[in-house]
């Protein structure tokens, strides 16, 4: 059995996720930030998730499709992981190239059929093959990923770990660094962080017994580590979260892009409208977003160009309308951050 539910999410609000889930955004217009990472390019794509991660909607106009599934066996799969057990990005299917994924998620065919939308989409995923390996590859690299996100709060040395994954009959170091480009101890080093985060920003434990819980040698080294990763110290870090309370700060930024993005793109006029000077908007939207401002503002910008596009308007129009000099400086713009024409972009979606 699963569970679906289609809503509107609230702007900044954490969604704890407890059970394997699948996150399909039907419409909305800004990013999304899942464990401490903002994404820009969810459009058009099925999201997976696995429990233990949270998902946080960066707009208040979004509208989503959400699929818990209750059938918990179903995710000791090996081919089924790859889904939920993510490397170094947010893993998902992109619905444009995947026809049958598509019809899974339609209307009418998802409440009796959404859970077959898992084999579609680890089938998918292996199409699509982000890392350009082999299927066995694969196995090799999440059996080490298995390992990793089971151990990695031991005191464990880099040494250590791998010798673990060894022992267990995988010689996966060098096959990790070639096809994700991170060692293996760069992985456990990053899961670590990344649980150390979700400690500091949604308990009240304190930085100590965080430090000793994660595996870390004392609280001192913790702290240098996390402010050398983040920017913060965890103390800090967990101010500018604070994730029991609605973002005002960044509700503002957000409403001021939707605003002025077409006619202001200086740094300098959203810090005034702020009340802040450039360094320290930069500062505040770097802790509290986790981006950039100049990215807050592209993402604006190549928003309402495909809303344009899907109208029916023409390039000349757009680019005038945003604040382009010459057609082509807006075509060239469009294609480096969407990564498809303008034509293109039209094309993929009245084809889909």
């Amino acid at each position: 059995m699963q569970k679906v539910e289609k809503f509107s999410p609230e702007i900044n609000k954490v969604y704890f996720i407890e059970s394997h889930t699948l996150i399909h955004i039907l419409s909305g217009k800004g990013s999304i930030q899942v464990d401490f990472k903002n994404y820009f390019d969810w459009q058009e794509k099925a999201i997976f998730l696995e429990k233990g991660q949270y998902i946080k909607f960066l707009s208040d106009d979004f509208t989503v499709r959400r699929i818990e599934f209750s059938n918990e066996s179903k995710f000791y799969d090996n081919d089924v992981r790859v889904l939920f057990k993510h490397l170094i990005s947010l893993g998902y299917i992109d619905l444009l190239e995947c026809e049958e994924c598509k019809s899974f998620l339609s209307e009418t065919a998802l409440t009796n059929n959404s859970a077959d939308i898992i084999d579609v989409s680890s089938k998918q995923w292996f199409w699509q093959n982000p890392f350009k390996a082999s299927k066995e590859e694969y196995q090799v690299i999440f059996d080490a990923k298995d390992i990793i996100d089971k151990e990695y709060s031991n005191k464990l040395t880099s040494i250590d770990l791998v010798n673990l994954i060894n022992d267990r009959g995988y010689n996966a170091q060098a096959l990790i660094k070639n096809k994700i480009g991170l060692s293996v101890k760069n992985l456990m080093t990053s899961k670590r962080l990344q649980e150390s985060l979700k400690e500091v920003a949604f308990t009240n434990k304190n930085i100590q017994e965080i430090s000793y819980d994660l595996g870390y040698k004392d609280d001192a080294y913790f702290n240098r580590v996390f402010k050398k990763s983040i920017g913060q110290t965890p103390k800090q870090f967990r101010q500018n979260f604070d994730f029991e309370n609605r973002d005002l700060f960044s509700q503002d930024i957000l409403e001021l892009l939707k605003k002025y993005h077409t006619q202001e793109r200086s740094l300098e006029f959203y810090a005034n409208e702020m009340n802040l000077s450039i360094k320290a908007l930069s500062n505040k939207v770097r802790a509290k977003m986790n981006t950039s401002l100049g990215q807050l503002i592209r993402l604006e910008l190549i928003n309402s160009a495909k809303l344009m596009i899907l109208e029916g308007q023409s390039v000349v129009s757009i680019s005038r309308q945003l604040g382009f000099e010459e057609p082509n400086h807006f075509s060239r713009f469009f294609k480096h951050y969407s990564k498809v024409t303008p034509s293109e972009f039209k094309l993929k979606k009245y084809n889909s």
